[in-house]
């Protein structure tokens, strides 16, 4: 049997953008009828890794992180919104939200692989995040949207504690870094190519059909 093309896809939980081009990705997969040749996996990127534990105001972290000023920043809201309904995504921005720290979500995504739940609970945290106006950074939310997707949240929670866990992201996280990986989302093609930012669909199909002729 032909091993499957390995797609990896460095992200952030918090990324708006990732979660679009995840979705164009998704339907460039389906529309090519390739769904079962392909193996995928998340891989940590943490786009504020000194975020503190109670976060930020999320307009203030974009006008200060960015430079961006308030038009701006309400325009790519607005332009969010726009493209998570072409993908059928909820963007619910409003003016308390918070930009959360991620890491303990990536701790748990890495445990989510080793179950083979990583994309669904991946897709959890961002919609609480970015529809559901939550906290990901909070264990209360991390344990209900484990339980969400029918995971074991009381052996994943432990993970947070477990310092080898916590590395292993931290070695993920460099490792990509010293790709010169330095913006999400970028999209890992059988480990020999990359696409970075939310790309139409139309070229995810393009490069899913040259990706599998080479790896035919």
């Amino acid at each position: 049997m032909k091993e499957k093309l390995k797609i990896d896809i460095v992200s952030d939980v918090v990324c708006p953008w990732c979660t679009i081009g995840y979705k164009r990705l998704e339907k460039a997969i389906k529309e090519l009828g390739i769904e079962n040749q392909i193996e995928l996996e998340w891989q940590p990127f943490e786009l504020n890794p000194n975020m503190p534990a109670e976060g930020q105001n999320l307009k203030e972290h974009i006008i200060e992180k960015y430079g961006s000023s308030p038009e701006q920043y309400r325009q790519m809201q607005e332009q969010m919104t726009a493209a998570g309904d072409d993908v059928g995504f909820v963007f619910d921005y409003y003016d308390d939200q918070r930009m959360s720290n991620t890491f303990d979500a990536h701790v748990l995504l890495e445990y989510a692989h080793q179950c083979s739940k990583q994309t669904d609970l991946k897709m959890r945290l961002t919609k609480a995040f970015f529809s559901e106006r939550q906290d990901v950074s909070k264990t209360e939310v991390l344990k209900q949207a484990l339980l969400d997707v029918g995971l074991d949240a009381d052996e994943a929670l432990s993970m947070l504690n477990n310092q080898e866990a916590r590395n292993e992201v931290l070695k993920k996280e460099a490792y990509r870094k010293s790709l010169g990986v330095n913006s999400v989302p970028t999209i890992v093609f059988d480990r020999k190519s990359a696409v970075t930012g939310a790309q139409p669909v139309d070229v995810f199909k393009q490069v899913l059909k040259e990706a599998m002729e080479q790896h035919a």
